[in-house]
């Protein structure tokens, strides 16, 4: 029978011939066609739109297709669908293994904190270089952002210029009425010379204030811890002078005591010298042994490269600031023991509150100072500067300016020497 098959071969009434071929099979036509719906209004149209055919008789077994006519789901032209486990990583994104049966599945995780991609399906990301930093798309490297006390961009600086300069013209206003009534009983009762230069003192300790301010150099790094030590030493100095003078009037005025020849000694001054110098010293042997420096820091913050002023050593940094504790522990000290004087002439309560701010304003600014970094480490130094000489500036000379101007009355010799 399939012998018999094998030799039928004849025409249609279509003319097309009809045989069966060595397998017993009628050959057969393919139709490869695109078959696409289309919404018109409320019905839905098909469209059957051909792209090859081939027969089996032919020798060619492979159909030549135009890929640019067949149309995807989505009207999309053009992109033939892809079989994949999951979408295509994007840039800012690398590819992980899953731990999957399928080797070519995995997951996409974003870069790491400084790295970055910018290629689809990036095996790994790049790290930025150290003053370039990650946009956020984690897809280039854009420059880092350098961060300090800046005059153009920081609301902090004109906050503390402004109260540098108004406390510095109110020291001025205080001098210059100090000079001007230079021979007068109050003046001359509250040590003249040594009051001169503490007001000298403090104002320089204002104006150093803005050694802090702005970009970081290597001069301003060299000075503005130093020449503010020096200075604030010798306003300490100053006040700790005062302090011993009333000491000593305090113990003078006992009968058959021995240290009434002390009384007209410039005790004031010798204390000044030596406890001024002292600190001069040790802020010598820093510059000398480990000078500070301008840093870089590009790690302490994200994105961030803080411009800062490296103190060289932490050790001279430290014993800088403890000799200014030093000097007002003891000044506190001496100015509680005598508190009790008469208070016409008596300003040991007035050192004894000064004393008290300063120490409060330094002891919590220690914690604040450690527990911060870049611009706000120096803000936190900059406002303990400003408030620990204004409350020494304000408890001394205010309540003496009060008299000067306002009480003159009280300037009188009579009045100073009562008890």
């Amino acid at each position: 029978m399939n012998n018999y098959m094998k030799k039928v071969h004849y025409t249609d009434h279509r003319g097309e011939d009809i045989f069966f071929n060595e397998r017993g099979e009628l050959p057969s036509t393919w139709l490869l066609a695109n078959w696409a719906i289309y919404k018109n209004g409320s019905k839905y149209e098909f469209v059957v739109k051909p792209l090859a055919s081939f027969e089996e008789t032919r020798k060619e077994k492979t159909p030549e297709i135009d890929e640019g006519e067949i149309k995807w789901k989505n009207d999309t032209m053009y992109k033939k669908p892809e079989s994949r486990c999951n979408d295509r990583c994007s840039p800012g994104y690398r590819k992980a293994p899953n731990g999957g049966y399928h080797v070519c599945c995995y997951d996409c995780v974003p870069c790491s904190e400084g790295e970055f991609s910018n290629i689809t399906d990036s095996e790994i990301c790049h790290k930025c270089p150290e003053d370039k930093w990650p946009d956020e798309k984690k897809v280039k490297c854009v420059p880092k952002t350098y961060e300090f006390l800046s005059y153009e961009t920081d609301i902090l600086v004109p906050i503390f210029s402004v109260m540098a300069i108004l406390f510095s013209a109110v020291t001025l206003f205080i001098l210059g009425n100090f000079i001007y009534y230079w021979d007068t009983p109050l003046v001359k009762a509250n040590n003249r010379i040594v009051s001169f230069i503490l007001l000298v003192s403090i104002l320089l300790s204002f104006l150093c204030v803005f050694l802090f301010l702005g970009h970081p150099m290597d001069i301003t790094c060299l000075l503005r811890q130093t020449f503010f030590g020096v200075c604030f030493s010798i306003s300490l100095s100053s006040v700790l002078g005062k302090t011993v003078t009333v000491c000593i009037a305090f113990k003078a005025t006992k009968p058959g005591s021995s240290w009434v020849k002390w009384v007209s000694f410039k005790v004031s001054n010798y204390v000044v010298g030596i406890s001024s110098s002292i600190q001069a010293l040790l802020c010598v042997t820093w510059l000398l042994v480990s000078p500070p420096y301008v840093d870089y820091d590009h790690h302490a913050y994200s994105g961030k490269i803080i411009i800062q002023c490296n103190e060289g050593s932490d050790i001279w940094f430290y014993s800088m600031l403890g000799y200014l504790g030093f000097l007002a522990a003891v000044s506190l000290v001496l100015a509680f023991m005598v508190r009790t004087l008469p208070d016409s002439f008596n300003e040991a309560k007035y050192i004894t509150f000064s004393m008290l701010v300063f120490c409060s304003v330094w002891i919590s600014m220690i914690p604040a100072y450690l527990s911060t970094r870049g611009k706000y480490m120096v803000a936190v130094e900059i406002f303990a500067i400003l408030t620990s000489c204004a409350s020494v500036l304000g408890c001394i000379f205010l309540p003496k300016l009060y008299i000067i101007i306002l009480r003159p009355e009280l300037n009188t010799r009579k009045i100073i020497l009562q008890t």
